[in-house]
């Protein structure tokens, strides 16, 4: 999730998902099952893991299996789930090392001024002069904020500070984010 205060665009629904995001959210992946009753460690992969509670589908592996959450609990930085249709650790095993999926419809709002990475993947990037830049390619975190890579069509990558200085506004309905290149941001 990306944190930009000031950034114009605040639309925010609750719908199905724009043409180009991915129908499924990952949101944890499991690991090897925990004890005698089907429980499964399970790597959590989501700023919103309160979500995942009893009576939560989820779904599981490439082919996106729905399974709902019978129980949860932490475990230290790994939250321990088991799910109705499994009760033994070797029926549970079956799922060691899937990933698991939320529907991406089904995500919670953010506060304005916040996106999901998934939203901004993809975006064109253009200057505050008009110059088509390229498309975010990939998201950096780098604890301090995020950097976007812009991949051009040709030339240079560029690095952009996920700062109000540069992201002027990110317009998710056109699928552009508009920003101002600072001294020594531009490759040329």
């Amino acid at each position: 999730m990306t944190r930009l205060e000031n950034a114009g665009e605040s639309k925010q629904s609750a719908g199905s998902p724009p043409t180009g995001e991915p129908a499924f959210l990952v949101v944890g992946k499991l690991r090897r099952p925990h004890g005698v009753r089907g429980e499964l460690l399970m790597e959590v992969i989501t700023d919103f893991p309160e979500r995942l509670h009893s009576g939560v589908t989820v779904y599981i592996g490439e082919t996106y299996q729905p399974h709902t959450i019978r129980s949860r609990r932490w475990n230290g930085a790994l939250l321990m789930v088991t799910f109705d249709a499994y009760q033994d650790p070797d029926a549970a095993g079956v799922l060691r090392n899937q990933l698991v999926y939320v529907r991406a419809d089904d995500r919670p709002l953010l506060p304005e001024g916040e996106y999901y990475h998934h939203q901004l993947i993809g975006m064109k990037v253009i200057s505050d002069e008009g110059q088509f830049l390229g498309r975010l390619t990939q998201i950096l975190d780098t604890g301090a904020n995020d950097v976007y890579l812009v991949r051009p069509e040709a030339g240079a990558e560029l690095l952009l500070p996920a700062i109000p200085d540069v992201v002027l506004e990110i317009d998710l309905e056109h699928g552009e984010m508009h920003v101002h290149l600072l001294p020594g941001l531009s490759p040329d």
